[in-house]
């Protein structure tokens, strides 16, 4: 008589994220998993490559879930691939990277066992996917003179430190300032700006600042917009310190809005970033998928 095949997770890893937390305990959550009578099938993260290969072929009737285990970077190359493949099953996150903003926004545990607790339970919370050109986000899209902060901070200082790494980064490139002229255009409104920096959030937090958008909602279909404008520099350190408790918003220096479509223009080179990797170039067309993902939480609709 054959044993009833055991339920499949696909679980997509990062082994070079974070401080290698997740790699070490690897074998701890593979035998949780079939503990509790699932097969866990296991991705390395490969440029996309790998994913991509694994939900084109994947028999979703045969998988409860999947998890993705990294940082930003990692889920949001799973969450890109679950949506070129159509793919609907439910997502646990496991963070295992630097800053983990859209882990945070859920509050999944940093430990190992509160990650698999969650992800062995039953209780969800809907999450919007942000959509830029033809890539998608899960927590943030950001464009502006800090970009480069993400993208030439080393990966092992990242590793080591965490987010003050980012920090540290930051003072250093604070000399090389430089503002873009921009258009920002809504159904509703248009507004011309110089700015030197600007995020279009659908978390709360980014690069480890953990109040950046703290009025965002992840599933109420609206993205929120801050702009930081050009501003005499001497002006930026009560402004950062205003971004570290979540009331920058009343800053004259920053513009603030919640939009469901978005367009930005600009005759310069601008940098950007989606999800802490290198973004598109402008102009970017912004929208949402609404309620796209299903993410495993530790009690529903949070």
């Amino acid at each position: 008589m054959c044993q009833e095949k055991a339920e499949k997770v696909l679980l997509f890893y990062n082994p070079n994220s974070g401080n290698g937390l997740f790699k070490n305990n690897l074998d701890y959550i593979i035998d949780r998993f079939q503990t509790a009578g699932y097969q866990i099938v296991p991705v390395r993260a490969a440029k996309g490559m790998a994913i991509d290969r694994a939900l084109a072929t994947m028999n979703v009737d045969e998988y409860r879930q999947i998890i993705a285990a990294g940082g930003d970077g990692t889920i949001n190359i799973c969450v890109n691939a679950m949506i070129r493949h159509d793919i609907h099953l439910p997502l646990a996150i496991f963070p295992a990277g630097t800053a983990n903003d859209f882990a945070y926004y859920f509050e999944i545990p940093t430990d190992i066992d509160g990650m698999v607790d969650i992800a062995l339970g039953n209780h969800f919370t809907n999450a919007d996917v942000g959509k830029v050109n033809d890539r998608h986000f899960i927590n943030v899209a950001a464009m502006g003179a800090l970009i480069d902060v993400s993208q030439k901070t080393d990966p092992n200082l990242k590793n080591t430190i965490g987010v003050m790494a980012y920090y540290l980064k930051a003072v250093t490139e604070v000399p090389n300032l430089r503002a873009h002229k921009v258009r920002l255009i809504t159904p509703d409104e248009t507004y011309e700006e110089e700015m030197y920096f600007m995020v279009v959030m659908n978390g709360i937090s980014a690069g480890g600042f953990k109040k950046i958008s703290p009025e965002s909602e992840i599933n109420d279909g609206l993205m929120d917009v801050i702009l930081f404008r050009k501003m005499p520099i001497i002006e930026l350190g009560p402004l950062l310190f205003n971004v570290i408790h979540g009331n920058h918003s009343k800053n004259k220096h920053v513009l603030t809005f919640k939009t469901a479509e978005l367009r930005l223009e600009s005759d310069d080179d601008v940098s950007t970033d989606i999800d802490g990797e290198q973004g598109e170039k402008f102009p970017l067309n912004f929208g949402l998928l609404h309620n796209r993902l299903k993410i495993f939480t530790e009690e529903d609709d949070l």
